[in-house]
């Protein structure tokens, strides 16, 4: 069952600090009228990157993450420029963290972060035909790259040092993408 959107009445929008929020005057189907509040993005978007050398493996990344102050594993990732593609970008941003560019990149799906409150998208890209090449990133050490057998997701999911959800859902979602597609071709 669909539901009609609500009907917005009115958008005030705020600056506090770096964040743009956005306080909208909503009315539901039913007659119910509500204030939500919600942050804006500010930029372009984000990409995620399943860059993949095999067809049973995946490049990891080990950075710095300074919101639980430690290493963590994940997939290479970063903002859309002004002027760049989605799949621009996840290109720029696999050479800038993992010393790879890509032939072949596809678009698989945008993911959210909190959709209740946030309108940020970060774009899932899988990027295959991996060739070397490097790009000066902004990152303040090179980056440790990790081959991952999609065998042994299972494992990943309970390092202590994997913790990101949008990257541990990437995984999955690639991994049922490539399946998928093998078993299409007839070669499965």
């Amino acid at each position: 069952m669909s539901r009609k959107l609500p009907i917005i009445h009115g958008i005030v929008e705020r600056d506090e600090g770096r964040n743009r929020i956005e306080e909208l005057d909503l009315e539901f189907s039913n007659g119910e009228r509500r204030r939500y509040t919600r942050m804006k993005s500010r930029g372009h978007g984000a990409v995620i990157i399943a860059a993949i050398p095999d067809p049973d493996t995946v490049l990891l990344i080990r950075e710095y993450a300074c919101g639980v102050h430690r290493y963590e594993l994940g997939l290479p990732k970063g903002r859309i420029d002004a002027g760049e593609t989605p799949l621009e970008a996840a290109n720029r941003e696999l050479k800038e963290e993992a010393g790879f560019g890509s032939r072949r990149l596809t678009m698989l799906r945008p993911l959210t972060l909190a959709p209740a409150y946030m309108g940020h998208q970060t774009h899932l890209v899988l990027a295959e035909d991996l060739y070397p090449e490097r790009l000066p990133g902004d990152e303040p050490e090179e980056l440790d790259v990790i081959p991952w057998r999609f065998d042994a997701l299972h494992e990943l999911m309970l390092r202590e040092d994997f913790s990101e959800g949008r990257a541990l859902a990437a995984l999955f979602i690639v991994r049922e993408y490539l399946q998928r597609r093998v078993a299409g071709s007839g070669d499965a």
